[in-house]
């Protein structure tokens, strides 16, 4: 049982706020990623039926019971389940172990309320909080929320850098005022060097900026920058160079991990990051994507890791990203004590290699801009007319993320599979060039007045729920 909880995971480290809930509904469509033969989904936004009969088809899928829409007022996903007893009562009878994006004091308590086995070999089942602690929390969340932190995650990679060759941590300082903030800036800027600002907390690279001496002249100065930087404590680390033309092929490297039930670690595959700005955009996982000398690195680095984590009592899966300087060395930024983007491309590589054979490329593109505002009929069309183009490149086209196609500025998510980087690139270029198209295509006004995606007459939000049969037995 899969459940798409991102916009509660990101929260916890936001204050709880319903936008931070909000904003990660969309990003839970990868909770249908999170192994490779789903039974249950539960999901906040609407789970469109295209989505889930194609991914059905695609990856040879059966049975797969969608319930959309669960979401409380507040944005949060467990907290609406822990409101329903009858789907806590489904959720127990099915006997599946439960997968959520990551830990939540939230996802806990829907694991001792419900019975359920937590999929990530934490515990559950028991009716009681594995590990938990005077402040209530089970020993997992605890750790999740320690190296969650990027100064925490920061001084263990110091501490077992040593031990590791080819890896190099840059420098990070705590400042915990504006004014303080103001003097690092200028200091590094008099001496040239460009820096990395980051919150202590945050995904896809939010809340983390590169701050470079030109720009702090032209904002006239530290000072007048510091303004518009994140409130609170921040960090400042020194800016890892890359190799002259600004990012190498494999720049922004990712390993990903499984810690499991016994704490021991099992390597699940290193992948090239897409990043725009500091952002993450997708993932390219595969054979040979990343060349053997750093993917050794990337992995004794990150299975070290992995081991301090279990010794902890962390369990579950977990990645390390890395950035390669200009000499070819690994500097460590962040650990993702949770589920990953990533980790979707791996889960749809292990499926389509148990149907098709082999080990294909896949690459994921997490937030690809749409041309117009879709409806969810006409949403089905354009990606079914783009999947049947990529097809005769040789190339799966999955879509991942379809339910903001009709934001204000619309988006979707596809991974790609293919035997080779060629395919991939060229089946990317099609879709990129497909989604611009629509604003072409679509000149006619009403076409994106329309109701919302998917909108069904009658239905009570929240309520409904779907089996999604398994179609007669194809290749793709």
């Amino acid at each position: 049982m899969h459940i798409g909880n991102v916009g509660d995971f990101n929260a916890q480290f936001a204050d709880g706020s319903p936008r931070v809930r909000r904003a990660g509904g969309h990003y839970s469509c990868l909770a249908a990623f999170y192994s490779p033969n789903p039974r249950i989904l539960v999901l906040p936004g609407q789970a469109h039926d295209f989505w889930t009969r194609e991914l059905s088809r695609v990856l040879e899928w059966r049975d797969v019971e969608v319930y959309d829409e669960v979401v409380a007022d507040d944005g949060g996903v467990a907290r609406a389940l822990l409101s329903r007893p009858a789907l806590l009562d489904r959720i127990r009878r099915s006997g599946l172990p439960v997968i959520t994006w990551g830990r939540t004091p939230e996802s806990e308590r829907l694991l001792t309320r419900s019975g359920a086995r937590d999929g990530a070999g934490g515990g559950g089942g028991t009716g009681e909080i594995s590990g938990a602690g005077p402040d209530g929390l089970g020993r997992e969340l605890r750790v999740t929320r320690r190296y969650e932190s990027k100064a925490a995650a920061h001084r263990l990679f110091r501490t077992l850098a040593p031990a590791h060759p080819g890896i190099v941590v840059p420098a990070q300082e705590r400042v915990a005022s504006r004014r303080r903030a103001a003097r690092a800036l200028a200091a590094r800027a008099a001496a040239g060097a460009a820096v990395v600002v980051k919150t202590e907390y945050g995904v896809g690279g939010s809340g983390t900026i590169v701050v470079t001496p030109r720009q702090i002249a032209e904002a006239g100065g530290a000072r007048s920058l510091v303004g518009h930087l994140p409130r609170g404590p921040l960090l400042i680390e020194d800016y890892v160079e890359g190799d002259g033309s600004g990012s190498g092929p494999c720049r922004n490297l990712t390993f990903d991990a499984v810690v499991d039930g016994e704490g021991a670690v099992h390597p699940v595959g290193v992948g090239v990051m897409d990043i725009e700005g500091t952002g993450y955009q997708g993932v390219t996982v595969g054979p040979g994507v990343v060349p053997a000398a750093p993917a050794e690195v990337a992995e004794r680095f990150a299975s070290a890791v992995g081991r301090a984590l279990a010794a902890e009592g962390y369990r579950g899966w977990y990645d390390v990203d890395f950035v390669m300087d200009g000499s070819g060395r690994l500097a460590p930024v962040e650990i993702n004590v949770r589920l990953t983007g990533p980790a979707a491309a791996f889960v749809i590589q292990a499926r389509l290699a148990g149907i098709q054979g082999g080990r294909p490329l896949v690459r994921t593109l997490d937030r690809l801009p749409l041309g117009a505002r879709l409806p969810a009929a006409a949403l089905a069309d354009h990606l079914g007319e783009v999947s049947r183009r990529c097809r005769s490149l040789g190339v799966t086209l999955l879509p991942t993320v379809v339910t903001a196609a009709f934001e204000p500025d619309p988006y979707v998510g596809v991974a790609l599979a293919a035997r080779t980087p060629g395919a991939l690139d060229a089946a990317e270029a099609v879709v990129r060039s497909a989604n611009a198209a629509l604003g072409r295509m679509f000149a006619d006004p009403g076409v994106n007045s329309g109701p919302r995606p998917g909108a069904r007459s009658g239905r009570r939000a929240g309520a409904g729920s779907r089996r999604t049969r398994r179609p007669r037995r194809r290749r793709s």
